[in-house]
């Protein structure tokens, strides 16, 4: 058995009744929603950097049949043509995935891609945003708790 088991997993919240000031991006760094022709590159970072990979087939039918989806809240990074991160909510005010390119780790991005998808749940009039997240997953809780997240329950997988 691993040092550290993969046995609990952490529901966090973030407050959005506050002032939540516009992200600043670095360079050639650009900010977008996630259009039709980006879906496969989305897909392939999500894949390759975010964890357990989803086969591309579940992945493009759960957008057409989940209405929780909304291009809207799936926020696109590029540096020029290259996507190097990607955050997608669902409508419920959820974060269901955050994932950074690892070139481009520890240069405050996934900050700033929480930021921004934070004002959006704020635009739309949510309260408050939730995210799941492994409680062995030191280096990600470090990330939320800086975004202002807090534990507000655990659960066992």
């Amino acid at each position: 058995m691993p040092a550290e088991a993969d046995t609990h997993s952490l529901l966090l919240r973030r407050d959005l009744r506050g002032e939540i000031h516009p992200p600043a991006w670095p360079g050639s760094i650009t900010l977008s929603t996630l259009q039709p022709e980006d879906a496969a590159a989305v897909h392939r970072l999500l894949s390759l950097h975010g964890g357990e990979p989803v086969p591309w087939d579940q992945w493009q039918a759960c957008f057409k049949a989940d209405a929780e989806y909304d291009p809207g809240l799936c926020l696109v990074l590029r540096h020029g043509t290259q996507i190097i991160a990607v955050a997608q909510g669902w409508t419920s005010a959820f974060i269901k995935d955050l994932v950074v390119h690892e070139d481009y780790r520890r240069q405050g991005l996934g900050l700033r891609l929480l930021e921004a998808l934070f004002r959006c749940f704020q635009h739309r009039g949510e309260p408050y945003v939730d995210l799941r997240v492994r409680e062995h997953n030191h280096a990600a809780r470090r990330l939320y708790e800086r975004c202002g997240l807090c534990q507000v329950d655990r659960y066992a997988l």
